[in-house]
C-alpha cells in the first residue's frame, strides 16, 4: 500500500513539476528537461508490464494534454516503460530480491547512471524524432536530443542523491 502511495505522490509531483515549471525551461532554446522520464525509470524490479505500461501511458497523456504535445509524451513514455522491464534485467544482481526498487541506493551509482542515461537518451530520441516527423535539420534535432537527455540525466541524478539519504 505504501508502494501506491509512493508512486502516487511522485506521479503527481513529477506531472506538476514538469507542467508548471520545467515546460517553460529552454535552455540555450535547445535543451528542456524532460523530468517525468524519471518515473518511468524507477519502477521496481519485476513489476508487471501492464501496470508499468499505463501508469507510463496515463503520465504521457496528462504531460500531452497539459503541454499540447499531442501523443509525444505518451507514446514515448509507454515505450520507455517496456524497455525499462527488460533492460532493468541487465543491471540488477542475479541474486537479488523479486521486487528490488531502481534506485542509486539499491543499483549502486554507476549502474543507475547508467541504465538512466541509456532510457532517458532513448526517450529524448524518439520524443524529439517524433516532435520534429522529419531530419530536415538533423544538427538541431541532434542537439536537442543529447542536450536536453544530460539535463534531464543531471536532474534525475540530484533527485536520487537527496533521494538516497
Amino acid at each position: 500500500m505504501t508502494r501506491l502511495v509512493n508512486r502516487l505522490v511522485m506521479f503527481v509531483v513529477l506531472l506538476l513539476v514538469q507542467v508548471l515549471v520545467l515546460n517553460h525551461v529552454w535552455l540555450l532554446n535547445v535543451a528542456t528537461p524532460l523530468l517525468y522520464v524519471y518515473f518511468a525509470i524507477t519502477f521496481p524490479r519485476n513489476t508487471e508490464r501492464g501496470e508499468v505500461l499505463a501508469w507510463c501511458f496515463l503520465l504521457g497523456l496528462l504531460i500531452d494534454i497539459f503541454s499540447n504535445t499531442p501523443g509525444l509524451a505518451a507514446g514515448s513514455l509507454t515505450l520507455i516503460g517496456m524497455v525499462q522491464t527488460y533492460l532493468v534485467e541487465f543491471f540488477v544482481p542475479r541474486d537479488s530480491v523479486e521486487n528490488l526498487d531502481v534506485s542509486a541506493a539499491t543499483l549502486g551509482w554507476g549502474k543507475f547512471s547508467t541504465l538512466s542515461g541509456i532510457l532517458t537518451l532513448f526517450y529524448c530520441l524518439v520524443f524529439f524524432i517524433l516532435e520534429a516527423f522529419n531530419f530536415f535539420d538533423w544538427q538541431l534535432w541532434l542537439m536537442r536530443t543529447i542536450c536536453s537527455a544530460a539535463l534531464t540525466l543531471v536532474l534525475m541524478l540530484a533527485i536520487e542523491s537527496v533521494r538516497s539519504k
